[in-house]
């Protein structure tokens, strides 16, 4: 038996396809786009105010009260019956004094003397008192006339009615020693000044501007009291005690810094005209919506609410402060700007700490 060998012979190896990639398990599905519907709203972020660095000129502007106007004088039957019930209380007196007098003469001359010498020194002193609280009001009411004067006068850039006008807050400024330097500065350029408009502005820039100056101080003083005393204060009824008080002598500070001297009577007017103003103007108050802002962005984190309420209290007093420089001030604000709660709201933060470092 012999064995064959086999023949060598050539094998064709046919090329492997690759192995397909393994399939993920999952496979992801991609959100086809969509538009955004009308009634998407988009909330603004919370800017705090009581941050001078972040709040804008406008929402300053809006915590500002408006120009204070003087009310015009008109007739009011509450006003007749008050001095109807006034002539009938002051007769009563006169009636009561007499028969007071005779009964004493009547029983002992020299006492009949006596009471008559001291209803002549009161009498005296009644006539005393109710001119000195005419003149006051004469006086009140002139700074509001001349304040429409000046105004008048820049508006038409009348040159005749703006000496006038200037020359009425001249003889104003001759009792306050803080306007010598401008009343001298004044005196020298009156006539070198052609525009009544120009005029008007000097005037103001010159005799005011140090006036001005002093008022601010005098609001943010007082406004600090105020903030500071309602913060510690336990009682409600203190701080409403404490916040008219407060708001009363700076009402009057404020009227005898620019001349005006109001008596018992024009204070009282001037009182009710500051207040009148801001309630017509809803300022007297802060509402909700102001003081969530105030008391909700940056500053319930870092004060409590006591301290948020004075804060609150002095920014009142201060608008108060704002209304009756309106009133008190001779010349309108025209060459000078008028105080806004942005030059007192950063001081009023950082006496609690609210200022952002």
């Amino acid at each position: 038996m012999t064995d064959h060998p086999r023949r060598p012979a050539s094998f064709r190896l046919e090329p492997q396809e690759p192995a397909e990639a393994p399939r993920k398990a999952t496979s992801i599905q991609q959100r086809k786009p969509a538009a955004i519907k009308d009634t998407a709203v988009i909330t603004p972020a919370a800017v705090d105010v009581f941050d001078p660095d972040t709040a804008t000129a406008d929402e300053l502007d809006g915590l500002t009260p408006p120009p204070a106007i003087a009310q015009k004088r008109r007739f009011s039957f509450a006003s007749l019956l008050t001095v109807t019930l006034g002539v009938l209380v002051s007769l009563a007196l006169g009636l009561w004094a007499d028969n007071l007098i005779r009964t004493l003469f009547e029983r002992v001359p020299w006492l009949g003397w006596v009471a008559l010498g001291v209803s002549a020194v009161a009498a005296f002193a009644l006539m005393a008192i109710v001119l000195r609280e005419a003149f006051a009001l004469r006086r009140l009411a002139s700074v509001q006339n001349l304040r429409d004067e000046a105004a008048k006068a820049a508006a038409d850039n009348d040159v005749r009615a703006a000496k006038a006008a200037v020359g009425k807050l001249v003889s104003i400024a001759e009792a306050l020693p803080a306007t010598a330097k401008g009343r001298a500065l004044l005196h020298d350029l009156r006539d070198d000044v052609i525009d009544g408009r120009d005029l008007i502005r000097l005037s103001e820039t010159e005799l005011l501007r140090p006036l001005d100056r002093q008022a601010r101080d005098m609001i943010l003083a007082a406004s600090k009291r105020v903030s500071i005393v309602t913060a510690v204060s336990p009682r409600a009824l203190v701080d409403i005690g404490y916040v008219v008080f407060e708001s009363a002598r700076l009402i009057r500070r404020l009227s005898e810094l620019y001349g005006g001297r109001p008596g018992t009577l024009g204070f009282l007017k001037l009182t009710r005209n500051v207040i009148a103003h801001l309630a017509v103007t809803g300022t007297v108050a802060m509402g909700d919506s102001i003081i969530q802002q105030l008391v909700g962005h940056g500053l319930a984190a870092k004060l409590s609410a006591r301290l948020g309420e004075g804060v609150i209290n002095g920014l009142m007093t201060a608008r108060i402060g704002i209304s009756a420089m309106d009133l008190v001030r001779p010349f309108p604000f025209n060459a000078e700007r008028r105080p806004s709660i942005g030059d007192f709201i950063g001081d009023l933060a950082r006496i609690g700490g609210a200022r952002k470092p």
